[in-house]
């Protein structure tokens, strides 16, 4: 018995070759799994790294000369993550514009997942556990990354002043958790 890996494309394409028959199994993203399974497909696993997968990034310079934008970049991140988990419409109505327009179950079951703490969380601080998986992953290849701390690839002050003011706590009051 053989396997073969096999470069396919983005999720709508690799949901297609499975259910082509093309492949027999492939990674999917949150909504193509639940598409899968509405098809009749089978979760064999599913994976949950502590990983960076999605960030905002830009240079030391820019954050020491505009400190001010970056500080009102964060803010309206954070105003952004409140709205998608407390105005369950419009964040629907985002992921129809995104996503296409998958079956009412599955926009609302993606949505419960996407919108989860766990995924997305109040508080949008970097995880430090995520960066650190890449680095052990890029350190295969990379020797930098094997003495890199991920500290060095974050900036967390200005989540933190808005966390310590109090103003993301005082977003979420009166929602329960």
């Amino acid at each position: 018995m053989s396997l073969a890996i096999v470069q396919i494309g983005s999720l709508p394409e690799r949901l297609s070759a499975l259910e082509k028959g093309k492949v027999q199994a492939t990674l999917l993203g949150i909504t193509e799994t639940l598409m899968a399974q509405k098809k009749g497909f089978y979760t064999l696993v599913s994976v949950s790294l502590p990983y960076q997968g999605a960030g905002v990034a830009t240079t030391r310079a820019f954050i020491r000369e505009s400190p001010d934008i970056v500080r009102k970049y964060i803010k309206s991140q954070i105003e952004a993550v409140h709205r998608i988990k407390t105005d369950r419409m419009t964040a629907m109505s985002v992921l129809v514009k995104y996503l296409g327009a998958p079956d009412k179950e599955i926009l609302e079951r993606s949505y419960d997942l996407i919108s989860a703490d766990e995924r997305l969380p109040p508080k949008q601080y970097p995880t430090l556990e995520g960066i650190k998986t890449i680095l052990e992953t890029l350190a295969e290849t990379e020797p930098k990354a094997k003495t890199a701390k991920p500290e060095d690839f974050v900036d967390m002050r200005f989540v933190k002043e808005l966390d310590e003011s109090g103003f993301v706590d005082d977003l979420y009051k009166g929602r329960k958790r």
